[in-house]
């Protein structure tokens, strides 16, 4: 088995892309040929060795599309599927004839619940196909794929004396699919092993590929042991795309190479900083969504939510991070400040954003922080930046909201009940009004025991999502003097109720200035 402990030349593993073609038969993933094009030309800046642009046979639309990546991408070997059928091949003949780099990739079934209800043929018939279509197709193609169908569930004798026919009747590449994902990886690992022994010319004058479908999640890992065990290229997709539960990812199957190239003694000549824009096309175009979970190019691939790691990663970035997102095309790591975090991810934050504030100034922004983390799941930088301004011009709270609650019905005036302290002592009051925020200002007024004329009021959000916290600015007439409050909260009509009492309090902060103490307005 390769890994650390070999000193033998550390092997090239080819990737084959088959996205545009196995990875499109997922449901709901058709794409236009335009579109192929775009992901085709991204897979060329992405550097794999092979792409399998189409089935040609299927459409027009596919035969065009196959035809226009063909003439326009002029790096990387373009692939067309094929049945064993006459037609199917002429089909792929037609569509890369002006490819610079051509391969022919044809299959057949060859397990034994294949051979008996889909093609009804016996072992014999089998091995005559794959030989006199792989021997006919020479004539047009240099370069032939070949893959026995659904080969994890078949017999391995016969299994091999197939490999034997292709390569005898010309076959540059054997692929070995695990077409229902059937397979576990030591099994899998020891049937490469075992078709290396039959047929030597495996991996070395002859590609050796695998192909393995997700169906029991073990995708990428028989890949793995597919490389570990002899197989010098990889079958997969963008996001693991494809039929069912899809195909071994690309980037986690690149990723996994280059990370542990040390146990594996292999590489691939992926772009790694090309992988986060092709994963992010082949998902718009596809419609197909990136799980946040996903590993490699995920949305929380890089993000860290537990103050732990956070903390960890702030001090030293591998403690929680083998990989650098910065080699796959990211700008960096994303830490979610929320109540799982701690003071050390807030106060690198608010050092990022600028803010210079001393340890009682970082200590009461902190215990705001919790406070707002309790009610929305994520604190974004608009967040943090609304918090720290509040506290920079942070008044004396003389009048303090403690309780706060509305009803509304259909036909009734809106209720608002407030609970006020004001020197320690509690005051409440009730009212109606138009809506619920008229009806809390109503019920201030009773409290304060003074009239203000709102002559402003604005709403606006200050981060996005369906937890965003409102920012309300309120502009009081108070005495013949004009204050401006604001306040801010997921709850828009809490938001209001503070900006009105943070004039409030403006105005009784001025008395105090003035050595009138703090008294109601």
């Amino acid at each position: 088995m390769k890994g650390r402990f070999m000193k033998e030349k550390e092997r090239k593993i080819y990737i084959f892309d088959t996205t545009l073609r196995d990875g499109e038969q997922s449901p709901g993933a058709s794409l236009t040929p335009d579109e192929k094009l775009k992901i085709a030309k991204q897979l060329e800046r992405l550097n794999v060795d092979v792409i399998e642009a189409g089935f040609p046979a299927s459409s027009p639309g596919e035969m065009r599309a196959i035809a226009m990546i063909a003439e326009a991408v002029r790096g990387p070997e373009i692939c067309a599927l094929s049945r064993m059928l006459a037609y199917d091949i002429d089909a792929c003949r037609r569509a890369l004839e002006k490819a610079r780099r051509k391969r022919l990739h044809v299959f057949l079934a060859t397990s034994q619940i294949h051979r008996q209800y889909k093609l009804k043929k016996d072992k014999g018939e089998i091995l005559k196909m794959v030989s006199e279509n792989i021997r006919a197709a020479r004539k047009d193609f240099s370069k032939i794929e070949f893959s026995p169908e659904d080969a994890s569930r078949t017999e391995p004798q016969f299994l091999a004396q197939v490999v034997q026919a292709a390569v005898a009747a010309g076959a540059t590449s054997i692929n070995i699919p695990d077409t229902v994902g059937y397979a576990v990886p030591q099994e899998f690992g020891d049937l490469i092993r075992f078709l290396i022994k039959k047929c030597p010319a495996l991996g070395r004058e002859v590609i050796l590929s695998v192909h393995c479908h997700n169906d029991l999640g073990l995708a990428v890992a028989n890949s793995l042991a597919a490389v570990l065990a002899g197989a010098n290229q990889v079958e997969c997709t963008v996001n693991g795309i494809g039929e069912r539960a899809g195909n071994a990812s690309l980037e986690e199957i690149a990723m996994a190479i280059d990370t542990r190239r040390d146990f594996v003694g292999c590489y691939t000549d992926i772009r790694l900083k090309e992988i986060t824009k092709a994963s992010r096309m082949v998902s718009h175009l596809t419609g197909m969504v990136v799980q946040p979970n996903k590993a490699i190019v995920g949305r929380n691939a890089f993000s860290h939510a537990s103050g732990i790691h956070q903390d960890g990663v702030l001090k030293k970035r591998q403690t929680y991070e083998i990989i650098d997102p910065k080699r796959i095309g990211l700008s960096g790591n994303q830490l979610l400040l929320g109540k799982l975090s701690g003071r050390h991810a807030f106060n690198a934050r608010v050092r990022k954003l600028g803010f210079r504030l001393t340890a009682s100034e970082m200590a009461a922004a902190f215990q705001r922080f919790k406070q707002l983390a309790d009610k929305k799941k994520y604190i974004f930088d608009e967040d943090i930046e609304t918090l720290l301004q509040e506290g920079a011009g942070q008044v004396p709270e003389v009048w303090k909201l403690e309780h706060l609650s509305t009803t509304t019905e259909t036909r009734k005036a809106p209720h608002a009940h407030l609970v006020l302290s004001f020197n320690g002592k509690k005051k409440d009051a009730s009212s109606t009004g138009d809506g619920p925020i008229d009806a809390c200002y109503k019920a201030l007024e009773k409290i304060i025991d003074q009239s203000a004329k709102v002559t402003h009021f604005g709403i606006q959000s200050v981060t996005g999502g369906k937890d965003a916290q409102g920012e309300v600015v309120v502009k009081l007439s108070v005495q013949n003097r004009e204050v401006t409050g604001r306040g801010t909260s997921t709850d828009i009509i809490e938001a209001s109720v503070k900006a009105y009492l943070h004039a409030i309090n403006k105005i009784c902060a001025h008395l105090v200035s003035q050595e009138q103490g703090p008294t109601p307005v």
